[in-house]
């Protein structure tokens, strides 16, 4: 719309808020009349009422009995029917805000978040004062890793109410995952001070501050979130994964008392269990210990239904792309960028200390664990009945180089150093080094493999925030790693010398000979800062954060060997790889 017509569709608003306002006022129950108002309240610059007008449309809408019937229905998760009644309702009236959001929310829930995006960015464009839908957009963002749209959505709602404690801790959020942790710091510090009583604020606080390295101010954190709200498993189990803090016995009575509590919400049982399993092992009363990993993770198990049948399923599909050529094939299309470093493996396998060593290097920057080589995975292959892998072998040469094109487009927002190198350490990116190999021919990949035993009980007694549902069970651990080892020796075959496999053991053994090799590697010269990687003050967000903050140890070597009498599944489900490392 050029100049003038933008101001002849002002004047026209104007004229028209004044009957809008009174029609809204003779018949309040009407969402119609509110949103009208909205829309022409908007499109003055009257942001505060119109916000105003969408609460009351809101509300109205709220009152209808479809909506009411979706609201009951998604409250009691009845997914199917809920996705039924709203799309009646939008069927009828697609600009239903209420409709919309709701609509929104369920498919956040079942994990569409591109569905959800587009329904938030519609009641936007009608309702560009809904606030709440606004909030909503920044989260479905985050949870699709595009934090620079989430902080855009959120600029807008900081300007609308700059004391919002929500949206402040939100954009704290935001700032950490790319990685403005001196931001996100600030921000949380400020929220906690508006809302000192407030235990979900101390507790997000403590991850920041975390992630910062700031331990110490991060434990206190930790202990604030816990005094106001002793039953926050999450705020407990939060403590014990520093894997610095020992509980004394007051915590374990504290956590004890809380665990025999029959309100206690599931979710915070299963992480009382894995503080408690820590707590008993700091004491050598290993028979307990275990007594609450197993319980922790059987709760967990329940939750994610894990399948090891498709895991296998896939990668048998994706090693059968490899013997039918898939990397042998004349080399062609793909992005040439040495850019690029795969740090993958299984959890637990020694990726952070690796990835440490490597990001203190000068030439090198540590990003996290981007999931954009998955994403590409999951969006880009389409061929039916299984999207990925099957259509692998169907990739053309355009098609190799618009995949890698994306992937270094999509991952540079998260090198703001500029370095010539960028590590993504995803250690799931094992089942798709294949395609790795094919869209970005130049990259550089590391293997972090551990004893399997070792890395199997670590994975079992670590509770994952999410991506990592094969961990709950010993038995599908094993399963998980045998997977793993058999895709990466058929890469191996195929490729002799492309993925370079670093051992843990080898690296506590030999340091400076390991890293000399993966300096090498990589194609940099030597830096003495990466033998001092305990001393770089990078944000760290895996498990592992506190504990490359210190020089090598050898202490968890052997750990599992305290739990070896329950780990017998492990054993089992390994199959005879138990002392397979090679190299």
């Amino acid at each position: 719309m050029n100049r003038q017509g933008k101001d002849l569709g002002e004047f026209a608003a104007r004229d028209a808020v004044a009957e809008l306002e009174r029609a809204a006022s003779l018949e309040p129950g009407n969402p119609d009349r509110w949103r009208k108002l909205a829309a022409a309240l908007s499109l003055c610059g009257r942001e505060a009422a119109a916000a105003a007008a969408v609460r009351a449309e809101l509300a109205a809408s709220s009152q209808t009995p479809q909506l009411l019937e979706a609201g009951v229905a998604l409250s009691r998760n009845e997914i199917p029917a809920a996705e039924r009644l709203l799309k009646s309702i939008l069927r009828t009236c697609p600009e239903d805000i209420a409709a919309l959001r709701m609509l929104a929310e369920l498919a956040g829930r079942l994990g569409r978040f591109g569905d959800a995006q587009n329904l938030l960015e519609h009641a936007l464009r009608i309702a560009p004062s809904f606030c709440e839908a606004r909030y909503n957009l920044a989260i479905v963002y985050l949870r699709q890793q595009r934090p620079q749209k989430a902080l855009a959505e959120l600029e807008v709602l900081h300007a609308v109410d700059p004391d919002n404690v929500g949206y402040k801790n939100l954009r704290a959020a935001a700032l950490a995952s790319i990685g403005d942790l001196d931001g996100a710091v600030a921000d949380f510090a400020e929220a906690v001070a508006h809302r000192p009583n407030q235990a979900n604020l101390w507790l997000n606080y403590g991850h920041a501050l975390k992630t910062a390295g700031q331990h110490s101010d991060g434990v206190a954190a930790y202990r604030k979130a816990v005094e106001l709200e002793p039953r926050s498993g999450e705020a407990w189990w939060s403590l014990a994964n520093l894997k610095t803090v020992t509980f004394d016995d007051a915590d374990v009575a504290a956590m004890t008392a809380s665990l025999g509590r029959t309100d206690l919400r599931e979710e915070d049982a299963l992480h009382f269990h894995f503080a408690l399993g820590k707590a008993f092992e700091d004491r050598s009363r290993f028979a307990k210990s275990f007594e609450h990993y197993q319980r922790g993770n059987a709760l967990r198990r329940a939750q994610v239904g894990y399948n090891p049948d498709h895991t296998s399923r896939k990668v048998s599909n994706i090693i059968a792309a490899i013997e039918a050529g898939f990397l042998t094939n004349p080399w062609s299309g793909g992005n040439a960028a040495p850019d690029p470093i795969f740090i993958l493996g299984l959890p637990r396998s020694g990726s952070t200390l690796i990835e440490q060593i490597l990001a203190s290097h000068p030439k090198i920057e540590g990003t996290q664990e981007l999931p954009d080589i998955q994403a590409i995975a999951r969006e880009a292959i389409e061929t039916e009945p299984e999207p990925y892998p099957g259509g692998l072998l169907k990739l053309n040469t355009a098609d190799l180089s618009r995949l890698g094109d994306s992937y270094l487009e999509r991952t540079r927002r998260q090198r703001p150093l500029g370095r010539p190198f960028f590590i993504d350490k995803m250690p799931n990116n094992w089942m798709h080094t294949p395609l790795i190999l094919r869209i970005l021919p130049n990259a550089k990949i590391i293997d972090a493999r551990r004893d399997p035993m070792a890395c199997g009980f670590s994975n079992f007694k670590q509770h994952f925030a999410r991506g990592q549902n094969f961990s709950y069970s010993l038995t599908d651990i094993g399963r998980y790693y045998r997977d793993y080892l058999s895709l990466m020796a058929s890469v191996e075959r195929a490729v002799p010398g492309r993925v370079l496999l670093v051992e843990h053991e080898k690296m506590v053994d030999d340091t400076e000979y390991q890293i000399r090799r993966l300096l090498d590697f990589v194609g940099v010269g030597y830096s003495d800062s990466c033998r001092n990687f305990f001393e770089n003050k990078r944000s760290v967000r895996t498990a592992s954060s506190e504990q490359v903050r210190r020089p090598i140890f050898r202490d968890g070597l052997e750990q599992w060997r305290h739990y070896e009498p329950w780990l017998r599944p492990l054993k089992d489900a390994l199959d005879g790889v138990s002392s397979s490392l090679t190299g």
